[in-house]
């Protein structure tokens, strides 16, 4: 967070739906995303974090004592360990820092058992050595169950420490690794063999003005080095990019990744400015998306009208109605006069064929794509409906009319006449690790509580039905076309 303060004497710390998260998302330095009783919580830099019931709206209320600057925060057995940079990265002038871990039972700060402990130091910079002891961000290792942290900024080199994952003091005889140079915010992630350092590049706390970027370097050792795709080691100043400026929001640091699911991932960081929130710095959540075993920020779900194709063969979902010709004059192609002026053919019209479709209930089915209006669907957002991590629930309707998809008692699909917000007819779509989607209803009817499990499934090449989430399958999978 930090890079600024070495060139400024003085800085100011500074939504739209397709970018950062809503209701008060405001924070700066967000750690890793949390869970404790059912809500999610990130701390950020100055003491204060952000709560969210669903994911998707959040507001101010978590607590963190100490103050100090970009902190994490990583649930062990029934605890959580927080740690944090007390001073460093040009607060106050300087660059002597400490950074600090404490626990708690709970992350509520309603909750009877909400009592920090008292905070140990980890690891500390005087000032004047290569390093800046700031920015920290935690690693257990599911392999081996030791506890990593990774720190440090610009001024200096990010370094490596080990803790106790039972106390949080830093192991005894541990000394500090350098790992990388020209970023900072880093964070270590860990998936299939390799180890993940993400850091944070460019300038910061600079409003519209940031350069902030976030690339990542890999290690089959935690200890390095990490190359990035070309081979650059971290520690000469490689690193490909994750995620950049886009979307009218600058400046995105301070990786976390959070597993939903199997092949479901986001990753969260901050925004130094969004635009259209007059430049404050907020939360960001996106779908974090493996191509070639490196992450990259996938797209948040954007509303409008689709194709959504089955990746289990490639057709679409389609109303099960008639099919409607569209008149065409033909003749033999061996007798056509190539001098004879093009008509083109107009697209088949919802008014053309609207009157053939039943008045009631219309299932659903899968079928070839035509460019019918049977088979177009418009994708918009409910507000009013809330969300989930990183986004809010959808209507997916007919194109130029209000037949809404919906979930059944008997989990299947169908499409009812006319939209009316019932749970069963809400939707959410979240973009998978390999770039496609699933999409799952908010609720079933006579079931209760929010679905977390079944999804649109294409249980044939004709049959859409609900079914169980299975990331292993295609039929569990779709794809938008904008054709």
């Amino acid at each position: 967070m930090n890079r600024i303060y070495a060139i400024l004497t003085a800085s100011v710390l500074s939504f739209t739906a397709a970018t950062a998260q809503v209701g008060q998302p405001y924070i700066h330095d967000p750690s890793t995303i949390a869970e404790c009783d059912g809500k999610y919580y990130t701390f950020g830099t100055g003491g204060g974090g952000l709560i969210s019931e669903d994911g998707w709206t959040w507001k101010g209320g978590a607590e963190r004592p100490g103050g100090g600057a970009a902190p994490d925060v990583l649930k062990i057995g029934d605890r959580y360990l927080v740690i944090y940079g007390a001073t460093g990265g040009g607060l106050g002038g300087g660059h002597n820092g400490r950074i600090l871990t404490m626990w708690n039972k709970t992350l509520d700060p309603k909750s009877p058992d909400f009592k920090f402990t008292e905070a140990i130091e980890v690891a500390a910079s005087d000032g004047l050595e290569d390093n800046d002891a700031i920015d920290p961000g935690l690693l257990l290792d599911p392999v081996t169950g030791r506890l990593w942290v990774s720190y440090g900024t610009y001024f200096g080199t990010i370094r490596l420490i080990e803790l106790d994952p039972k106390t949080g003091e830093r192991v005894k005889g541990n000394e500090a690794l350098d790992i990388a140079i020209d970023c900072e915010a880093s964070d270590l992630i860990y998936r299939d063999g390799w180890y993940y350092l993400l850091g944070t590049h460019g300038t910061c706390c600079d409003g519209v003005n940031s350069t902030y970027n976030i690339v990542v370097g890999r290690s089959r050792q935690v200890t390095g080095p990490y190359l990035d795709n070309v081979g650059r080691d971290m520690f000469h100043g490689g690193g490909k990019m994750v995620i950049a400026a886009g979307d009218r929001v600058a400046g995105p640091g301070h990786f976390g990744r959070t597993i939903i699911d199997e092949g479901v991932e986001v990753m969260s960081c901050h925004y130094e400015a969004d635009f259209d929130q007059g430049g404050r710095s907020v939360l960001g959540i996106r779908p974090l998306l493996w191509r070639n075993g490196w992450p990259v920020a996938g797209d948040r779900f954007k509303e409008g009208t689709y194709e959504i194709e089955s990746e289990r063969r490639g057709y679409a979902l389609e109303l099960a109605v008639d099919f409607v010709r569209i008149p065409q004059q033909r003749e033999a192609f061996w007798r056509i006069d190539p001098n004879k002026p093009v008509v083109p053919i107009a697209d088949q019209k919802l008014e053309d064929v609207i009157d053939t479709w039943p008045a009631g209930e219309i299932s659903a089915r899968i079928g070839d794509y035509m460019f019918r209006p049977h088979q177009r669907w418009t994708i918009t957002a409910v507000p009013e409906a809330g969300g989930y991590l990183g986004g809010p629930y959808y209507k997916i309707t007919i194109a130029g009319t209000d037949r809404a998809l919906a979930a059944t008692e008997a989990v299947e699909v169908t499409t009812v006449p006319a939209f009316t917000g019932a749970d069963e007819q809400l939707w959410r779509i979240e973009q998978l690790i390999d770039g496609t989607f699933r999409i799952m209803p908010k609720a079933i009817p006579g079931k209760e509580g929010i679905n977390q499990h079944l999804v649109l499934y294409s249980a044939g090449d004709s049959t859409p039905t609900l079914a169980e989430y299975d990331f292993n399958s295609d039929n569990s999978k779709w794809n938008f076309r904008n054709h």
